[in-house]
């Protein structure tokens, strides 16, 4: 077919003709190149999940069916309950006023308070940092009209009612000195996000005092999902980078465990 081509063809006709056949030899390779690409393209598989929760069967009722890094989350006690946060033997059962101490505020502490209910220890604390300011945190609105009720009652006016969300305490950057939580961390929807909030809003020098009850001690008279123990507190405090600088074990059944940046 060439030498017939060669007797009809000048020689620049020809070589036209050869380049035309060469290329188009290159729209095929490009056609199974095209068909692997689907193959190439394909997304590559989903990362691990390492926010660390999972949704299951509740293993307790009391509990919400979310885990996180494998300790179920209790219910939030809703502020009808709240009378049993002011009951009278408080102080004795749970040694608050030991508490207090081992806090070691400074009179110019800005300390925040979440969940922090009707008040117990915002207004206790506020006694304490006359110089300073205690953010009163909650996500209940009835709970913070109680807290401007008591404010105005005992003219506690360093205290300021925050309005937090279930991923966000809403804490000034930078700024808190002490962040306590007294038996709620364990109700957070969102425990993770929470504390990695909390660790933006404290200063440089700034602590996290956690206190949860012993999972560790039976006799405690609490239900387990309203318990943690210090290995699960260091492990889910670990995960945004807060790590465990001192311990409180001598409370009547209460861990209180201290976190720094």
């Amino acid at each position: 077919m060439v030498n017939q081509i060669r007797l009809f063809l000048p020689l620049g006709a020809l070589g036209a003709l050869l380049l035309g056949a060469g290329a188009c030899t290159q729209p095929l390779a490009e056609s199974r190149a095209a068909t692997q690409l689907p193959e190439q393209r394909r997304p590559a598989p989903a990362a691990p999940d390492t926010s660390g929760y999972e949704r299951r069967a509740p293993q307790d009722l009391n509990g919400i069916g979310k885990y996180y890094m494998g300790r179920q989350i209790a219910h939030v006690m809703g502020h009808e309950g709240a009378s049993w946060l002011d009951r009278s033997d408080r102080a004795q059962e749970e040694g608050t006023d030991q508490l207090l101490r081992e806090l070691k505020l400074k009179p110019t502490d800005v300390v925040a308070d979440i969940g922090a209910g009707t008040g117990f220890f915002t207004f206790r604390m506020s006694a304490l940092v006359p110089q300073g300011k205690v953010l009163a945190v909650d996500i209940q609105p009835e709970m913070l009209e109680s807290l401007r009720q008591t404010r105005a009652k005992l003219g506690a006016n360093n205290v300021i009612p925050v309005r937090g969300t279930t991923q966000n305490p809403n804490l000034p950057a930078g700024e808190v000195d002490l962040v306590l939580i007294v038996d709620a961390y364990h109700e957070f929807d969102y425990p993770r996000e929470m504390a990695r909030a909390i660790k933006q809003a404290l200063s440089p020098t700034g602590r996290l005092a956690l206190v949860e009850y012993r999972a560790e001690d039976p006799n405690v008279p609490i239900k387990r999902i309203h318990k943690m123990s210090v290995a699960q507190a260091r492990r889910e405090m670990a995960a945004v980078g807060l790590r465990l600088t001192d311990s409180v074990e001598t409370l009547p059944q209460q861990h209180l465990l201290f976190f720094q940046k």
